[in-house]
């Protein structure tokens, strides 16, 4: 076996050894964890001996096996167990208890990787269905020593495998997998800027993922830097919430040479992982859509006592979506610019670009990226892209170190035209379109000419481009107030008022006829308070409220009618008139009020105490094209062709 493939597609074939006794989806939590396994059994052959020498001497002494026994295996992991792959494969019969004893001689930093993956679970029905000496053997012949299969060609042979398992299963790709050219997309666009610097000596870069599901964006951006530099020494870190995924992630980055304990296992919203680290490169690909109030009482905690010290200081989103709550825990974790800076690069759903009006918490995210310059570009990809959804979806590169030239502004490119895909011979999941690497070349190519960005397909715009001003635009209130049978009548009826006795129903009506309704106008208290000493004076209690009810009662909202006033002489607001206005922050509102308000009412005003900043991204508006309706004669003409159509078939018919 001359290649990784090769590895992989011997690996891949143990597969058919599963055949009838499981089915094709269930083949990879069998085969990953034994690659695994036997990767591990290689790693620590040298070693083994020293560790069992070790491990019988001080098992029962005073120093934590834990400090002694990794100094002797040489990795930050070891296993006391006294088999190995070739023990186990020479003792047929004892298969089942010698490779649980192999399992459990794992230290407590690689055994949870088993632990997820169920291993022991699946070594009991491999006995039951008499395949695990079969499935032992055939993993103890691949020759997985690191003498033989560097780290770096492990980590391709194990991402092989993913590939292939997540493949032939689409419920686990649309689950765990984002395609590898979405990916490679991202991680061209994160790293352009630096091409230049990442080649270059002794260079030390680290890597973050906080939805790392099986580890694939670490796996591609490991590999894309190691392919300009292969000495640049990597940190590659994660956390992951599912816990098979994560215990393939984790495999990924221990088979890789990584720090065991970089992939952490737990929901990055409510427990970071990684509490107080920052990074060089940050990818995620978060849930689309998915709400988060399972995590809402210790975000909210957050959100609340640590402000923009915590990860949530500049709002919270609607609790249906928490899309924005991962994008801006990306944004702390970039690395300080005192430190050099860090990018980041996450796709999320169109939702994130405009949900939510003027201060809301979706706007609010918005306003404090955009106005702390921290969003370079955003690129539409294709519709049916990803396994498990066909909506449209968007790249989102974030830095707090941008170019000089590109200070102040973001980059809009559109690359979901046909030209930026190809139509996949089989369709995987909902996924039926997929990026080649001339397509990546040119979005890429987009994104770097930005300076010359005149292509149809990307634009630049200011930071002021995005924002707005939402204005409340008030009407006064109009009333026609008036003191007759039919309103008194009215106002008894609807107003609860005609459990009145007759008695009190006259009383009633001569204590109002005898008050002059002008004088609502200029004492709307005093008004009421004149009311209430008229109906005591003929026999009528009534509290307050109903006082109240009566003089709505005997108001009517009137265009013509007088503007009813406050106790301040002002004008006020009839809420059934109240509109708002979006004035772009390149806009003055005064200009924009008399231009395209007051003409049309003439007495509207702006209430400045409720003027909201607001910002969104309208990225299709960015993009639109006007095109001419076709003209009537010609929508007539193909009717007529139709019709023609239908006579002549019916006309067959009656033949």
């Amino acid at each position: 076996m001359s290649s990784n493939n090769n590895y992989a597609n011997f690996i891949w074939s143990i597969a058919d050894l599963l055949r009838g006794s499981y089915r094709p989806h269930q083949y990879g939590s069998i085969v990953l964890p034994f690659t695994i396994l036997r990767r591990l059994d290689a790693v620590l052959a040298e070693t083994k001996e020293d560790v069992l020498a070790e491990y019988e001497k001080s098992k029962d002494g005073g120093i934590p096996l834990t400090v002694l026994l990794p100094r002797k295996s040489k990795h930050a992991f070891y296993n006391t167990s006294k088999y190995d792959f070739q023990k186990l494969t020479g003792d047929a019969e004892n298969v089942r208890d010698n490779l649980l004893d192999y399992v459990r001689g794992f230290s407590d930093n690689v055994r949870d990787i088993f632990e997820k993956y169920k291993l022991e679970e699946r070594i009991e029905e491999l006995h039951e269905h008499d395949l695990l000496f079969l499935i032992a053997q055939q993993f103890a012949a691949v020759d997985l020593h690191p003498s033989n299969v560097t780290n770096t060609e492990m980590g391709l042979i194990f991402e092989e495998l993913i590939r292939k398992f997540a493949e032939s299963s689409n419920e686990t790709a649309g689950e765990h997998f984002t395609p590898r050219e979405v990916i490679h997309l991202m991680v061209d666009i994160l790293f352009a800027p630096d091409d230049n610097d990442l080649d270059k000596a002794n260079i030390v870069r680290s890597i973050y993922d906080p939805t790392a599901g099986t580890g694939g964006m670490l796996s591609v951006a490991d590999e894309h830097i190691r392919k300009m530099n292969p000495d640049a020494t990597l940190t590659l870190a994660g956390q992951e919430l599912n816990p098979e995924s994560y215990a393939i992630c984790k495999a990924d980055m221990v088979i890789k040479g990584q720090d065991i304990g970089a992939i952490v296992l737990g929901n990055t919203l409510t427990d970071d992982g990684h509490i107080g680290k920052t990074f060089n490169y940050c990818l995620s690909n978060p849930p689309f859509g998915v709400d988060w109030k399972k995590s809402l009482p210790i975000v909210e905690k957050e959100h609340k006592e640590q402000g923009y010290e915590g990860r949530f200081g500049p709002g919270l989103p609607r609790v249906s979506d928490g899309s924005l709550l991962f994008l801006l825990h990306l944004i702390k974790k970039m690395r300080p610019v005192r430190d050099g800076g860090g990018r980041a690069a996450i796709v999320l759903n169109g939702s994130p670009l405009f949900t939510g009006g003027a201060g809301s918490g979706e706007s609010e995210i918005r306003r404090y990226i955009l106005e702390n310059d921290l969003l370079e570009a955003l690129i539409a990809l294709p519709t049916d892209m990803f396994y498990n959804t066909g909506i449209s979806t968007y790249v989102w590169v974030l830095t707090n170190r941008k170019s000089e030239e590109r200070k102040g502004t973001v980059q809009l490119i559109d690359a979901s035209g046909e030209q930026f895909f190809r139509t996949m011979r089989k369709s995987l999941g909902s996924k039926r379109k997929e990026l080649g690497e001339k397509h990546i070349e040119s979005i890429v190519k987009l994104y770097g000419a930005y300076a010359d960005a005149e292509s149809e397909h990307s634009k630049v715009l200011k930071i002021a481009d995005f924002g707005y001003q939402t204005i409340t635009v008030e009407r006064p209130l109009r009333i026609n107030f008036a003191v007759n049978e039919d309103r008194i009548a009215a106002a008894l009826a609807s107003k609860g008022l005609v459990k009145l006795t007759d008695n009190e129903a006259v009383a009633l009506r001569e204590a109002l006829s005898e008050l002059n309704p002008e004088y609502v106008w200029t004492n709307r208290d005093g008004f009421t308070t004149d009311i209430r000493t008229a109906l005591k004076n003929g026999g009528v209690s009534l509290t307050a409220p109903q006082i109240k009810a009566l003089v709505t009662g005997l108001s009517a909202r009137d265009e013509a009618g007088e503007i009813s006033t406050n106790a301040k002489g002002m004008p006020e607001a009839d809420p059934d008139l109240r509109d708002t206005e979006n004035v772009p922050l390149t806009e003055d509102v005064q200009e924009y009020f008399e231009r395209e308000v007051i003409p049309f009412a003439p007495d509207a005003w702006i209430d400045e105490s409720k003027t909201r900043i607001g910002y969104d991204i309208p990225f299709t508006r960015h993009f639109y094209k006007y095109q001419e309706p076709r003209s009537l004669e010609s929508i007539d003409d193909d009717l007529d062709a139709v019709l023609g159509r239908i006579r002549a078939r019916l006309e067959a018919v009656k033949a």
